[in-house]
């Protein structure tokens, strides 16, 4: 059996979706295939048991729109373009994080917005406010640089006619070049880690080392949840994944789940179309397209193509390090987490060995010995804290996330997997409980997720959650292969906002070349 489309989906995740969403209204005949039985990927919810659980999203940054359009957050357009912005509900969540123990000692409030974290900061470390100052000055100067350059990322010809003003606009993208987040504060704060753990105890939402991390990246992230704020989506990441995928299927695209890519077809060096089939064997479908969107790591995709053609394909990104992965704990409690005292949307904790914002690098290695004297910092998040849609009596939702890696889990069988993560949660949840008595009494239900939970779902290299690590701006779409392009963080950096952008950047650049 054989079919034509004017495109080719590869992965149902969010960049896969938003790609497809985009192309589909603009007319494009369209198809999506989905190796598993459902949509969106790490963007869902689903139930264990009476327990709801939030997949992957804690929130959204940026959303905000400055007085200067080309200032604004770049997935604004898109958001409004597809009428999300309409048809879902986003929360703002009321501060950015609290943060307790490790090198900062008490807990410490960090506000959204700029001029407010900027108070808080300078409030509590009076003697760096000069270096506060320049800090949050650079935070957002990156911010907008990033966002104007995304915001021109297609017009070649613009950056040539308007040179100058492009120089001045990227300046704090050239300046800060490829300085580390280590290197940023340190020359800001010398050796006081007390600030340097205020300033980013969230550090391990985006990687796992300060001195690997490009300090672009972070910025240009932290920047936009500091401007805009964050934003959960009402009802949890599953409704932004849904609501793409009607806006697929009402434009007349076509979407399959259950089906598996099996190779991409080629016509010369440029792509033709993709061979698919049911994940139990069956009979091989081929379809072909001019162009195919792999919402797929690029390993994976290499895979698909003709044995010729690989090692080609994998040379251009060989040297890209993969992004971390994560464990998440997903607890139901019999009472809401405020009646212990928890006090705010997300609460950073760190351990009391933890001296300095460079022993982020250590806790990923932490998980292999669970009776290890040392605990990991990780991050809570209260859904119930918020209009979250996901409970509205208990089990009460929260969750507990960190770094993790792969071979943290390889070589378990299934019953010292399981060991492994039953000693987890109970000295995890007996951590929290020592910052808020009476939390881990009551947990109703508990479920634990690791870096290899993330492979096998995700079916990404090292279960990296957030594609490749950002140490530098310079991923793109375009692949060695004509017509193959990246629609996902892969492409344009992790996150829900990575995912997105990639997808649409990928769909922008078929528009814009067939």
């Amino acid at each position: 059996m054989a079919g034509r489309y004017d495109a080719i989906v590869i992965g149902a995740g969010l960049g896969g979706l938003t790609a497809a969403a985009l192309l589909a209204r603009a007319g494009r005949k369209i198809l999506v295939l989905e190796r598993s039985d459902d949509v969106g990927g790490a963007a869902t919810v689903y139930r264990h048991g009476p327990l709801v659980v939030e997949a992957s999203l804690h929130e959204i940054d940026g959303l905000e729109e400055s007085d200067g359009s080309e200032d604004s957050d770049p997935k604004l357009p898109l958001v409004r373009s597809l009428g999300l912005d309409r048809d879902l509900a986003f929360v703002a969540v009321p501060d950015m994080y609290e943060v307790r123990g490790g090198p900062v000692g008490a807990p410490f409030v960090f506000p959204n917005g700029i001029d407010a974290a900027e108070a808080a900061v300078i409030a509590r470390f009076p003697r760096h406010a000069d270096a506060v100052r320049r800090y949050f000055a650079a935070l957002s100067a990156v911010r907008e640089a990033a966002a104007f350059a995304y915001g021109h990322i297609e017009d070649r010809g613009w950056w040539l006619r308007q040179l100058p003003e492009a120089a001045s606009r990227l300046w704090p993208l050239i300046g800060h070049g490829r300085a580390s987040v280590a290197e940023v504060m340190a020359s800001l704060f010398g050796a006081d880690e007390a600030v340097k753990c205020a300033l980013a105890a969230n550090l391990g939402y985006y990687a796992d080392d300060p001195e690997k991390l490009s300090f672009l990246s972070f910025a240009a992230a932290q920047g936009s949840f500091l401007a805009g704020g964050g934003h959960y989506v009402r009802g949890g990441a599953r409704r932004l994944s849904q609501r793409l995928v009607e806006l697929v299927r009402e434009a007349a695209g076509e979407i399959q789940t259950g089906r598996a890519v099996h190779s991409l077809l080629l016509d010369g060096e440029r792509v033709a179309g993709v061979v698919h089939r049911n994940r139990a064997g069956g009979d091989a479908h081929v379809v072909y397209a001019p162009v195919v969107l792999g919402n797929a790591a690029p390993s994976v995709l290499a895979e698909m193509l003709p044995q010729t053609q690989r090692e080609a394909f994998k040379a251009k990104y060989a040297r890209k390090p993969l992004s971390i992965s994560l464990w998440v704990v997903s607890v139901g409690l019999s009472r809401p987490a405020v009646s212990f005292g928890v006090a705010h949307y997300t609460t950073a904790l760190l351990p009391e060995w933890m001296t300095a914002l460079a022993d982020f690098r250590l806790a990923a290695g932490l998980m292999a010995d669970p009776a290890g004297e040392r605990l990991p910092p990780f991050g809570l998040a209260d859904y119930a804290a918020i209009d979250s849609g996901l409970a509205d009596g208990p089990p009460y939702p929260c969750s507990l996330s960190g770094t993790d890696r792969l071979d943290n889990w390889e070589g378990l069988d299934v019953a010292a997997s399981e060991a492994r993560k039953e000693a987890w949660m109970n000295r995890l949840i007996a951590r929290v409980d020592q910052e808020f008595p009476g939390f881990a009494g009551a947990v109703l239900h508990r479920e634990m997720a690791t870096a290899a939970t993330m492979q096998h779902t995700l079916n990404t290299p090292g279960g990296a959650v957030y594609g490749f690590a950002p140490d530098s701006f310079a991923n793109s779409i375009r692949t060695p292969v004509p017509g193959l392009y990246l629609a996902s963080a892969w492409g344009m950096g992790g996150g829900f906002t990575g995912a997105m952008l990639g997808g649409a950047a990928a769909a922008r650049e078929v528009v814009r070349t067939s």
